[in-house]
C-alpha cells in the first residue's frame, strides 16, 4: 500500500505541467509629481524626457523663446502653454505616426524658469520667485525669507490680468484677495490660495497701538483687527499689582487729524494708532 501511494505521488508530480517562466511587465511611467500636475509650460523651462526603451531618445531638453523643444525622429515640438500630461501625449502621438510602436513617454520638470510671482513688502527677501509647479501662499512667502517681525498678519495677493471673454483684447480686471495669515496658518477653510503666473503678493507693514500705564510691558504693539482692550491688556503682560481694569482711556486720532480723549470699556475694540492708558486702583 505503501510503495503503491509513493507512486501515485509520483506519477502525479510528474504530470504537472511545467510552465514557461513569464517576462517581467514592461515598465510602466510613474505618475507625474502632485505638484506638476496643473503646471502650464513655457519658455525656458527645463524637461527630462524619458522614451522607455529608447535611451537615444531619453534626454533633458529646454523650452526655446518661441514655445517648441526640439526632439528627435520629430523635430519641432510646440511644447508652451500645456502641462506635462498634455505634452507627454503629443509626443506619444506623433511618435506613434510611423516611427515607434506604442511609445511610453514620461515628463519631468528639471528645472523652473518660466513663471514666476513678485512678493513684496516686510519680507526678508523680496522679489521674483520662480513657481515651482502648484505653488500655494506660504510656500511663495517661505521663498521670500518670510514676513518680517514687523509684518501685517493680513497679505493682499492680486492675479495678474488674464485674457477675458469679450471679444479679442479684452482682459479681466486683476483681482485682489486679503487673506490673514494668522487664520491661513490654522488651516480654516477658504483660507488657501493657490497661486497663478504674474501675481503679486504685498505684505503691509503692521500697524500699531501704544499702551501705557498700570501695565507689565509699556509700549508699542502690533495691532490686528477685532483686538479689544482686554487682549491689549494681556499683549503687555496684563495689569500691575496697582493696575485697574476700570477708567480706561484711550487718546484717538480722529479723521480730520486731532486727537481726542475718550473712554473705553475692556470689551471695546481698539483702533490703529490708539494710545491706551491704564489707570492705578484708587483703594
Amino acid at each position: 500500500m505503501t510503495l503503491f501511494f509513493a507512486a501515485l505521488v509520483t506519477v502525479t508530480l510528474g504530470a504537472q505541467e511545467i510552465k514557461p517562466a513569464q517576462k517581467p511587465p514592461k515598465a510602466e511611467p510613474q505618475k507625474a509629481d502632485a505638484a506638476q500636475t496643473q503646471y502650464v509650460l513655457g519658455p525656458q523651462d527645463q524637461l527630462r524626457i524619458t522614451v522607455f526603451d529608447e535611451p537615444d531618445l531619453t534626454n533633458s531638453y529646454r523650452v526655446d523663446a518661441d514655445g517648441f523643444i526640439t526632439f528627435p525622429l520629430i523635430n519641432r515640438v510646440a511644447a508652451s502653454g500645456l502641462t506635462p500630461a498634455e505634452l507627454q501625449d503629443r509626443i506619444r502621438a506623433m511618435l506613434s505616426n510611423g516611427y515607434l510602436k506604442n511609445p511610453t513617454v514620461r515628463i519631468e520638470i528639471e528645472q523652473y524658469k518660466s513663471q514666476f510671482v513678485i512678493v513684496g513688502g516686510e519680507v526678508r527677501m523680496p522679489g521674483k520667485v520662480p513657481m515651482t509647479g502648484t505653488m500655494t501662499l506660504p510656500e511663495a512667502l517661505a521663498a521670500a525669507g518670510s514676513p518680517t517681525a514687523s509684518a501685517s498678519t493680513e497679505v493682499i495677493v492680486t492675479h495678474a490680468k488674464k485674457p477675458g471673454t469679450d471679444g479679442p483684447g479684452g482682459t479681466k480686471d486683476p483681482e485682489s484677495l486679503h487673506v490673514n495669515l494668522k487664520q491661513l496658518q490654522l488651516g480654516m477653510a477658504g483660507q488657501d490660495v493657490i497661486l497663478q503666473d504674474g501675481d503679486t503678493i504685498f505684505v503691509p507693514k503692521a500697524q500699531t497701538f501704544y499702551i501705557n500705564g498700570a501695565v507689565r510691558n509699556t509700549g508699542q504693539f502690533i495691532w490686528e483687527p477685532g483686538l479689544t482692550v482686554q487682549q491689549a491688556i494681556a499683549l503687555a503682560g496684563g495689569l500691575t499689582e496697582r493696575g485697574s481694569d476700570r477708567r480706561i482711556k484711550v487718546d484717538r486720532r480722529t479723521p480730520d487729524g486731532h486727537v481726542v480723549e475718550i473712554s473705553l470699556e475692556l470689551y471695546s475694540q481698539v483702533q490703529p494708532n490708539d494710545t491706551i492708558k491704564i489707570s492705578q486702583r484708587i483703594f
